[in-house]
């Protein structure tokens, strides 16, 4: 198979660091964005590039897109791996705050999207990955403005897919489960500063803890990276790929959950011992 060009966003650490270091493995040429450059050593060790970039701010975002093409003349593959993610009740929660997240979840990768379409229109071909999460289709309990962006972006997703298909452009959402990485560090932080004094604070204290207790279980349970990295090599070496990868620990049980009882029933179910 013919090397892709591909660029990854998030690339310092977790699922972007993985997927940047499994495509080069695999011959890919691999241009890895984040805003740690420093973090991205092994990236540039092992042959691809590695640049400073803010996903929310357009300036670095054009210049990233205007590089790859000055050096390459076309984009293949485009992977929107950063993200953020915010804990804390709907009353609680600054609407700020809340704005920065769908920046970084749904806008960052919208306008990338936008920078990177015109050039697959031209060469007719191209790959547009969206790394979501279980929690697109999903939703817990103090995460709604996570939750509400990652829901935003695979319905973004789907009408891209339908919109791009003519120009031989696919889309594919990736739908990880639990993943060890440290994406999920500040939740308990979060919790307890946003919501843990308010009417909300027992919930709060409540997942604050549970936060806390399962940190070192959850990270023997939680999937490598790796394991996300794979699947979207796959998808991007597929000549027809699946629309959504799902992969992880507790994915497919929790999806399942949710597809197979009532909105009440499910509601019970996460929200035992919370409240």
């Amino acid at each position: 198979m013919a090397a892709k060009i591909c660029l990854v966003t998030g690339a310092s650490s977790g699922i972007g660091h993985a997927t940047a270091m499994e495509l080069l493995r695999a011959g890919h040429v691999v241009y890895g964005v984040a805003r740690r450059a420093h973090m991205m050593g092994p990236i540039r060790e092992a042959g691809g590039h590695a640049l400073p970039v803010d996903v929310t701010k357009e300036e670095g975002l054009q210049r990233v897109v205007r590089t790859i093409l000055d050096e390459h003349q076309r984009i293949d593959v485009l992977v929107n791996n950063a993200g953020a993610v915010l804990h804390g009740a709907v009353e609680d929660t600054p609407l700020a705050l809340a704005r920065d997240e769908f920046d970084v979840n749904l806008f960052a990768p919208a306008r990338l999207v936008q920078l990177v379409l015109p050039q697959m229109r031209r060469q007719r071909s191209g790959m547009i990955v969206n790394v979501s999460s279980i929690g697109g289709e999903i939703a817990l309990p103090l995460g709604a403005w996570y939750y509400a962006s990652k829901h935003a972006l695979e319905a973004f997703s789907d009408t891209l897919r339908m919109e791009t298909r003519q120009f031989g452009i696919d889309v594919v959402v990736i739908q990880p489960g639990i993943i060890r990485t440290d994406f999920e560090a500040g939740t308990a932080r979060q919790l307890r500063e946003i919501s843990g004094n308010g009417a909300y604070r027992e919930m709060a204290e409540a997942m604050a803890r549970a936060a806390e207790a399962s940190a070192g279980h959850q990270n023997d349970q939680a999937t490598d990276p790796g394991v996300v990295a794979r699947a979207i090599r796959e998808a991007v070496e597929s000549d027809r790929p699946e629309t959504r990868y799902v992969m992880g620990w507790q994915a497919e049980a929790l999806l399942e959950l949710d597809r197979s009882l009532t909105d009440r029933e499910f509601d019970a179910r996460v929200t035992g011992g919370l409240a």
